[in-house]
């Protein structure tokens, strides 16, 4: 295993896919001269050049929809946004156009295409730089959506999505390209779409959090195991399709489950995952899935208030003892 930052684990995917198959290219803003907004595509510019490295204008919209034609032609492009906050700017080519093509081309066509960057919050950058997007995005039928929470999983994940033959929607949190974490050195490492994994095992209670919410979940399930409440974590890495089977076998032995999402409640990954558990495990509940999102209102700049409106282990801690009747 080697330690990398979360950056150096999506640099080294996108590296690997580049050397493997001509047909994979990356465009974005500033990802060639700049080497990456996040530094994530540094060296890439020298070691594959402009034909493969693309700076692009300030033009989401634009620029996305040359990457579905792109991809339509049989190259594989990796659009990079400097934030998905801005990628509302490519909602039509996202899901009017990838998502729909090979649907109603009638399988004659495919569109084998990335769109990766940052998602939700980033601190204090205001109301239009801190949105989930994940469950946005995983309402369309034809798009995958990934939103891993660890240096290893981003590799895994990225790999796969790139050789995907359809559009995934790769999510990464800002505040997390400097996290280091082991990678596994397999050669090849690949992770499958589609599979959660379970990263702390316990007896008490299920707790589901993916990106950044795996990491306050992480801190959380410490503080309950010295209070005597073993968690069980897991990370769902992929929010579309969401791995609904192992988080039924998990409450099935648990019997009581906390969901953290970094969206607002309404229509979140919350909301759906709570459903699908209390549709599929109702018999074996103790007591009410809970959920842990963030308020029903816009992110405020002041950190203060921030810090309020951000989900915290005390507020996972709480929802654990709701649903463990010790309040």
């Amino acid at each position: 295993m080697a330690v990398l930052q979360f950056r150096e684990a999506l640099r080294d995917a996108i590296d690997e896919e580049m050397a493997r198959d001509e047909m994979v290219f990356i465009m974005g803003e500033e990802v060639a001269e700049y080497n990456g907004a996040y530094k994530v595509t540094e060296g890439l510019l020298d070691k594959y050049g402009f034909k493969r490295v693309i700076d692009t204008p300030i033009s989401e919209l634009g620029f996305s929809g040359i990457g579905v034609g792109a991809a339509m032609k049989g190259l594989r492009p990796i659009v990079e946004f400097m934030t998905f906050n801005f990628a509302v700017l490519a909602a039509d080519q996202i899901i009017n156009h990838a998502s729909k093509v090979r649907y109603m081309l009638g399988g004659q066509a495919s569109v084998p295409i990335v769109f990766r960057g940052p998602n939700a919050s980033a601190g204090q950058l205001g109301a239009t730089h801190s949105v989930a997007y994940d469950s946005m995005y995983a309402h369309f039928p034809g798009l995958s959506v990934i939103y891993p929470s660890e240096p290893d999983d981003a590799k895994g994940l990225l790999k796969s999505a790139i050789r995907s033959e359809d559009p995934v929607l790769f999510m990464e949190s800002e505040q997390m390209y400097g996290l280091k974490g082991e990678v596994s050195e397999e050669d090849d490492y690949i992770i499958p779409i589609g599979k959660g994994k379970i990263k702390r095992e316990g007896d008490d209670v299920t707790i589901i959090a993916s990106g950044k919410m795996y990491h306050v979940v992480k801190q959380a399930a410490e503080q309950l195991a010295k209070d005597g409440v073993e968690a069980e974590v897991i990370d769902p890495r992929t929010i579309k399709p969401f791995d609904i089977e192992m988080v039924i076998e998990s409450v099935k032995k648990t019997n009581r489950c906390v969901i953290v999402d970094e969206a607002h409640p309404f229509g979140g990954v919350a909301a759906e995952a709570g459903f699908l558990i209390q549709r599929e495990a109702f018999d074996y509940l103790d007591a009410p899935v809970q959920r842990v999102t963030l308020p029903d209102v816009c992110a405020p700049f002041a950190k203060n208030l921030f810090d309020i409106w951000l989900p915290d282990a005390k507020q996972v801690i709480d929802a654990v003892n709701t649903v463990t009747y010790r309040n």
